[in-house]
Parts: structure tokens; C-alpha cells; sequence
């Protein structure tokens, strides 16, 4: 797996790590796209918050935004997701394997 890659699942899970950073992203995909003012109504935090919030999610590749007018509208890019997904899932199964062959391994001798 390169390098690159690794960085950028470790921003992803980094940022994932936060509730409100997890309710965010919940809130934006229900409503497709949203304005922080917007966003900061459905949550219990300020609208600085999900403004800071949403700078994490989106230096880690989760959320882009653009402007419409005043208002900048963000929306969730679940490419990132998808990425470490797949990654945990890789990851998921190389233990699967690791820990078949030591059951393979510790069979073999007799039980004392």
C-alpha cells in the first residue's frame, strides 16, 4: 500500500474520530448540501464549530465545498469513505488469514 494512501486513511479515520464530526457528515448526506449556518441549526454546536469542523473534513478529502452566492454549500464526498473502507476491509481479512494459520499451527500439536 503506498505511502500516500496510508496518509490519507489516517486523515480520514482521524477525522472521523470526533461524534460531531460523525453527526456532520450524517446531517450533510441527508440534506444532500448545506451552508455551515444551515448545518450549525441541526447541531449543538456553534456555527464557528461546524465551520472548524468542517475545514477537518474537508482537508481530509470527506467534504468540498463551493460558493453559491454569500454562502459557501458543502457537500459529502464519499470517495474518502469508500477508500477506507476498502482498506479496513483488506485489513479485516490479512488478519482473518493471520489468525487461520495460527489456529492451523496450534492444532497440530496435542492438547497436555
Amino acid at each position: 500500500m503506498g505511502g500516500t494512501r496510508v496518509t490519507e486513511i489516517g486523515e480520514v479515520l482521524a477525522a472521523l474520530a470526533d461524534p460531531t464530526r460523525r453527526q456532520l457528515l450524517d446531517v450533510l448526506a441527508d440534506a444532500g448540501q448545506a451552508s455551515a449556518t444551515t448545518l450549525a441549526g441541526q447541531l449543538p454546536v456553534s456555527r464557528q464549530a461546524v465551520v472548524k469542523h468542517l475545514n477537518v473534513l474537508e482537508s481530509a478529502g470527506l467534504v468540498s465545498g463551493g460558493r453559491s452566492g454569500r454562502e459557501v454549500l458543502y457537500r459529502v464526498r464519499p470517495e474518502a469513505i469508500e477508500t477506507s473502507a476498502q482498506w479496513l476491509t483488506e485489513l479485516a481479512a490479512s488478519w482473518d488469514r493471520r489468525l487461520s494459520k495460527l489456529k492451523r499451527i496450534a492444532e497440530q500439536f496435542p492438547a497436555q
